[in-house]
């Protein structure tokens, strides 16, 4: 298991030899120590990524195409140790951290076949003797900082696209989970990934290190997921040298389910949308609003499945919700839990933190929600359903829509009409219609308002590390 630094293919301690100690949440025992990096080594990798930018970008697109394909088949390969690292340092469960390898490891394969596809244009001037010539070159080195929720996917969805592209780049790895980060590292080099082309450095001194970072004159791009709150921050920082921004923020994404919904199939897209990855996505279903006919039994339903989950260590293969990040987080949960209870909800089944070891909460319903609560208006980031009754259409959606963040939606009714209506009148940059999850490398993922800015995935998402340039031509 890799726990220094990777900077220029090299594998190295800092210069005071400074150590993350990371946690297994299940227990709260300490499981490695990690080296970390402070200013000096952050730009040390970006004049690393700088020297390595200009060959990488000269590659053919073939070439790059194929390495890309050679890191989708090694981290394929290597599944079951990726899946037990992420099981290890964030608590998921193992079998959505199984399928995390694997989407993880589908964006090399789609951007392998997407950068072979960079096209260009030629057209002719609306005088007619004159030609427009336009081409996408890729941006530059970039700076990409992951959290800690998809150790791996929040990686690879950042580098594939822009390795494809001809970039380079410096990763900052969650501080929580940097170890599957670093393996990832390790095997994209045994892919065939040269040497600066890709840097790892782990920091406990973010600030400092983004500073470090933003202000390398080689430097041209950041991208970003993580909260609202910090992308403000990264946001005003990055304006300072006008560098290019991909942003994937915070979510509070509502969930509505008309009377006419198959309640069975709304149940168990919500248990999707809610519990995958222990809760803890930013495409979490955040509110439930369920029309007033179905409420009652959707509740009961809801709470039925969630009451049934097994809590517990990620390794159990029993065990459907691990534990949350850290005790901050457990907190944090509690707090919108009681304040709506205290608000007049009622815990339909759960409520309560879940005494140590590790760091557990109950998985959660609760009725009677105020729909100006906290916790609506809040990212719970954990086990937690509240659900809103509603009676008319127009206030639902405009409650819906009340809020600062629009990265999802989800919509479950039997009329196809009305829900791509509702669909499209949600403020949100995904909708999942009679559907409990809709990540796929295929698709533009990205949110409106103050959920990001650009998307991830899709043939937009290689172009996000592209420049537009164009050469006017005359001959």
């Amino acid at each position: 298991m890799q726990t220094q630094m990777l900077i220029d293919g090299r594998w190295t301690d800092g210069p005071d030899s400074e150590r993350i100690e990371v946690l297994d949440p299940a227990t709260g025992d300490g499981i490695a120590e990690v080296a970390a990096g402070g200013p000096a080594e952050a730009a040390a990798a970006c004049d690393a990524a700088a020297a390595a930018q200009p060959a990488w970008a000269e590659a053919a697109p073939r070439v790059r195409s194929e390495i890309l394909r050679d890191c989708h088949r090694i981290l394929m390969e290597h599944s079951d140790e990726l899946a037990d690292l992420i099981t290890l340092e964030h608590g998921k469960p193992r079998a959505d951290a199984v399928g995390e390898v694997a989407y993880a490891a589908e964006f090399f394969r789609w951007n392998a076949e997407e950068t072979v596809r960079i096209h260009g244009t030629i057209g002719t001037a609306p005088g007619g003797d004159k030609r427009i010539i336009t081409r996408h070159p890729p941006v530059g080195v970039v700076v990409m900082i992951t959290p800690w929720n998809f150790p791996a996917a929040m990686i690879t969805r950042k580098l594939a696209p822009a390795l494809g592209a001809g970039n380079t780049v410096v990763v900052k790895p969650p501080r929580e989970a940097p170890l599957t980060a670093l393996r990832v590292g390790e095997l994209l080099a045994e892919a065939g990934v040269p040497p600066g082309v890709v840097n790892l450095v782990p920091t406990t001194a973010s600030g400092p290190w983004f500073d470090a970072a933003v202000d390398h004159r080689a430097v041209r791009m950041v991208s970003f997921t993580g909260s609202t709150e910090v992308g403000r921050v990264l946001l005003r920082r990055c304006a300072d040298r006008v560098l290019k921004t991909v942003m994937e923020l915070g979510g509070n994404a509502p969930f509505v389910v008309f009377a006419d919904a198959d309640l069975e199939a709304a149940v168990t897209g919500a248990m999707v949308a809610k519990m995958r990855h222990s809760a803890e996505t930013c495409t979490a279903a955040n509110r439930f609003f369920v029309e007033e006919p179905a409420h009652d039994e959707f509740v009961e339903r809801l709470a039925a499945a969630m009451g049934s989950m097994k809590v517990g260590s990620g390794f159990d293969p029993d065990v459907t919700c691990g534990p949350m990040i850290n005790p901050a987080a457990v907190t944090n949960i509690d707090r919108l839990v009681q304040g709506a209870i205290n608000g007049g909800a009622s815990a339909v089944t759960g409520g309560s933190a879940i005494g140590g070891p590790g760091f557990f909460y109950e998985p959660t319903v609760l009725g009677g929600v105020d729909p100006a609560a906290p916790i609506t208006r809040e990212e719970i980031f954990g086990p937690v359903a509240p659900v809103v009754s509603f009676t008319d259409t127009d206030a639902m959606i405009a409650a819906a829509n009340d809020t600062e963040m629009g990265l999802i939606g989800y919509v479950y009714t039997e009329d196809l009409a009305r829900g791509l209506n509702v669909s499209e009148r949600i403020e949100a940059g995904m909708v999942g219609l009679n559907r409990g999850a809709v990540s796929d490398p295929a698709a533009p993922f990205g949110g409106m308002k103050q959920s990001g800015l650009g998307r991830e995935g899709a043939s937009e998402g290689i172009y996000e590390f592209c420049e537009t340039q164009y050469i006017a031509a005359d001959w």
